[in-house]
């Protein structure tokens, strides 16, 4: 029999906030290792910066465009394998219901590859995940067309982002769970109990961050300096079209830089058509502009890239999105996931996995840190949590503006 104080008072070794890929596939993790967790939603399963992702499951390659490992590369390089694995049945996590986009993506360039990026691509470190396609294997988009080119095939793939949402968060609906206030009651050094909505408590032994833009306001609730969080912003262009055509790639600039000059995957919008989803150098370069001064560069862009292709048709919108990461010096975009504890709550941990592809070593990362702190145990009034709604899987940005 339960305490009045205690009706609705939740007790877990791990209670995990903020419902993106981070906290889903931790809490996926976590379950499995035979801790008791739940995962707190604010509005979302996937909300902001996941099911803005444009769901390519990278290896790196886009960033040694220079034609050298950098460490971005060497941190993220075998997370498609570890993907694969899960999508075969055979992971860390059962993804076998995740449907896939495509099964690789391509590179191509809009000038001339150097020399140096061409060789770097046919070294003995890339072989059997770049291969050169011959003209007759090229994608639909570019066959039959009078693009003279180079393409590069890269078996990375690309997921539908809310098929794998639906995925990560089915089997665990029990412990998931919707709540619009987060009301954190702490103690000198420890939070002692997290009040959500309907007055159901959460008591953890550890309480684990993974909000991503919302982990500023908690930090700041918590009265937390350390780790500090950046924001970095990202304008990307949505473009419905009538086309029959899939993409999912990267261009490379006629002048090869760190990063590709555009990045372009196709989501089928809520009525059936194609969008292709713009991001690269063009989203980066543009988040000071207005969305009509972007859409004009999108459509010169598109018309230098693909002359042969008609857009005039398109419908086009853009949508500004905050990558949430671990502070780094100037703001540069950090290499690996982040997690760490904190300097003013010792059961506090913060975790950001700063690119999709990382969500899996995000989670061995916190994994790793907790059982080297506690030892799974069982949840007490666990039933409790039924007080409260199951937040929904987040709607994509193209079905919100065209849906």
């Amino acid at each position: 029999m339960l305490n009045p104080d205690e009706e609705k008072l939740v007790e877990v070794d791990v209670a995990i906030v903020g419902a993106g890929i981070a906290g889903l596939w931790l809490l996926n993790r976590l379950r499995g290792a035979g801790y008791s967790a739940v995962l707190l939603e604010k509005s979302a399963l996937g909300s902001s910066q996941t099911i803005a992702s444009q769901g390519m499951i990278h290896g790196g390659l886009k960033y040694a465009l220079a034609g050298t490992l950098t460490g971005a590369f060497e941190s993220i390089k075998l997370m498609p394998q570890l993907w694969q694995q899960c999508l075969d049945g055979n992971g860390e996590i059962d993804l076998r219901a995740t449907r896939k986009l495509s099964d690789d993506f391509i590179m191509w360039s809009a000038g001339s590859v150097g020399s140096k990026l061409v060789s770097f691509f046919a070294s003995k470190s890339l072989r059997g995940r770049v291969e050169k396609l011959k003209r007759e294997d090229f994608p639909p988009p570019f066959a039959n067309s009078p693009y003279k080119g180079t393409i590069y095939r890269l078996v990375d793939v690309v997921l539908d982002v809310p098929s794998l949402l639906e995925n990560l968060s089915a089997p665990h609906m029990p412990a998931i769970a919707k709540t619009e206030q987060l009301d954190w009651r702490t103690g000198e050094q420890e939070v002692e109990q997290l009040v959500c909505d309907n007055g159901v408590a959460i008591r953890a032994r550890r309480y684990v961050i993974t909000a991503g833009e919302g982990t500023g306001a908690i930090l700041s609730a918590l009265n937390i300096q350390q780790p500090e969080m950046q924001i970095r912003p990202l304008h990307q262009v949505m473009v419905k079209h009538k086309l029959p055509y899939s993409l999912y790639g990267h261009c490379i600039g006629a002048q090869t830089s760190a990063s590709p000059r555009l990045t372009v995957s196709t989501h089928p919008c809520r009525d059936g058509d194609p969008v292709w989803y713009l991001g690269g150098d063009l989203a980066n370069d543009s988040i000071d502009w207005s969305s009509d001064r972007l859409i004009d560069h999108a459509r010169k862009e598109l018309a230098d890239i693909f002359p042969w292709l008609d857009f005039s048709g398109a419908q086009w919108a853009t949508t500004l999105i905050n990558r949430a990461e671990p502070k780094q010096e100037q703001l540069i975009k950090p290499d690996t996931a982040f997690s760490s504890g904190t300097d003013a709550r010792q059961n506090v941990v913060v975790a950001w996995p700063t690119k999709l592809s990382l969500a899996p070593d995000l989670a061995q990362q916190v994994l790793t840190l907790l059982q080297d702190q506690i030892q799974p145990g069982p949840a007490r009034h666990f039933e409790q949590l039924s007080a409260l709604p199951k937040p929904p899987i987040a709607t994509p940005l193209w079905d919100e503006v065209w849906g």
